[in-house]
């Protein structure tokens, strides 16, 4: 059964070519709903197949660079510019996400923030 819906997700990207796909219908597998619309795929799923193959192997190896080299039989270098393209294509994550507000109220009670900087943290995440 995986092996059939990889080798369906191969022949939708082969299919594509790399252009953007919008689905317009979802439907819960164990129930009678779908759902209309147009929504964007995630940005792992808009990879092509081969970098999310790559993806989930670095995964696999907890982010071992020497296990891909050895999987994947590339250089050090090779994995890092790899990865780096595949960053690049994935930078939807804030690398320094300011907190929320109930982080900084907790952060409050705990003791680890006075108020005035508590409210300093507060004022500079609007």
């Amino acid at each position: 059964m995986a092996e059939t819906k990889t080798q369906e997700w191969q022949a939708l990207t082969d299919l594509t070519r790399g252009r953007p796909i919008l689905v317009e219908r979802i439907r819960l597998a164990d129930r009678d709903i779908a759902i209309e619309g147009a929504f964007e795929l995630p940005k792992l799923a808009q990879l092509s197949a081969e970098d999310q193959v790559f993806v989930a192997a670095f995964v696999r190896s907890h982010g071992s660079i020497k296990e891909m080299e050895q999987v994947f039989g590339v250089s050090y270098p090779t994995v890092k510019a790899r990865l780096n393209r595949i960053a690049a294509a994935l930078e939807f994550v804030e690398h320094d996400p300011s907190p929320g507000r109930s982080d900084v109220l907790e952060r409050l009670k705990r003791g680890e923030l006075t108020p005035e900087e508590a409210i300093a943290e507060l004022e500079a995440a609007r």
